[in-house]
């Protein structure tokens, strides 16, 4: 917690000074060691290894608490539970449970997900874009005369949701958005405006993303779209989205402008240790070949 305290002090008030550890990004290279070299934050510390003492008993921790500040809680919020934390046990000798506890109840947030995620285990944030799909909503007229609907020409894309794609180059594919069942709705009262959804989504883009957690350690997803016009725009999506599959999630967004790229963790704020897969499209990466002839040139 030193650490994280000293991390705090020199970004505030010693800003020309080189942050060492804190940032997300600083902590990268040991996310990236072997698994068997490490150990958990809240074991003894002469289990630890002695090459890993100073990433695991202080930088591990102090980037903990800063994504936690900066990234989970958010700085104000973060900032009061700390401060209701240091009243409680002024002059006491708290222990670990101690501090999480009061976090969370300062706080009103169920932070069990991030403990034993960041203290009780070894696992590394590894997200992953396995998957992005284009959908828009089909346009329909009625014929008057014949009492049937036609689809607009314009409907028949080219995209295919089934059909494995890398980008948007095959333009969405149209779905149909149908009312709501009746059965469903069982003995409530109040009912779902089914057109005015419809109405909603017409005109625009829907993005179903699909995104993987290869590394273990659940956090939130921060996904930056870029749009065709060169404008972009930041979801924030809490851990709580893994809740019901640590592994993967799918999620729909619905966008106004049509996109060209999808980009997760772009500020590099939850130390994902690869993030090379979580762009789509994909970048291009150069051969072997291409990267001799750069380092011979």
């Amino acid at each position: 917690m030193n650490s994280f305290l000293e991390h705090r002090t020199r970004a505030e008030n010693y800003p020309e000074i080189p942050l060492g550890r804190g940032p997300a990004a600083n902590l990268v290279p040991y996310m990236k060691g072997a698994t068997d070299l490490k150990r958990p934050l809240m074991v003894n510390s002469e289990t630890v290894v002695r090459q890993n003492f100073g990433n695991e008993q202080y930088a591990k921790c102090a980037t903990a608490l800063n994504i936690l500040r900066e990234t989970v809680m958010g700085p104000e919020l973060f900032d009061k539970a700390f401060k209701e934390y240091s009243q409680r046990w002024a002059f006491k000798h708290p222990k670990p449970a101690d501090f999480f506890r009061s976090m969370e109840d300062a706080s009103a947030v169920d932070l069990d997900w991030f403990w034993r995620g960041w203290y009780y285990s070894t696992d590394n944030v590894d997200m992953t874009v396995d998957k992005v799909k284009w959908f828009k909503v089909k346009t329909e007229k009625t014929n008057l005369e014949g009492k049937e609907k036609n689809v607009t020409t314009k409907d028949l894309a080219t995209g295919n949701s089934d059909k494995a794609v890398n980008d948007f180059s095959n333009g969405p594919t149209y779905i149909t958005v149908l009312p709501t069942n009746d059965r469903f709705y069982g003995e409530f009262r109040s009912r779902i405006d089914d057109k005015a959804i419809i109405n909603k989504l017409e005109d625009k883009n829907i993005y179903e993303v699909t995104i993987s957690n290869k590394g273990g350690l659940v956090m939130p997803v921060i996904i930056e779209w870029t749009y065709k016009d060169g404008s972009k725009e930041i979801d924030r999506i809490p851990a709580e989205i893994w809740r019901l599959n640590e592994n993967k999630f799918t999620k729909s967004f619905a966008k106004s402008k049509e996109v060209v790229s999808v980009s997760v963790d772009p500020m590099k704020e939850t130390t994902d240790v690869n993030t090379d897969d979580n762009v789509f499209p994909r970048a291009a990466q150069p051969s072997k070949f291409e990267e001799l002839k750069k380092k011979s040139n």
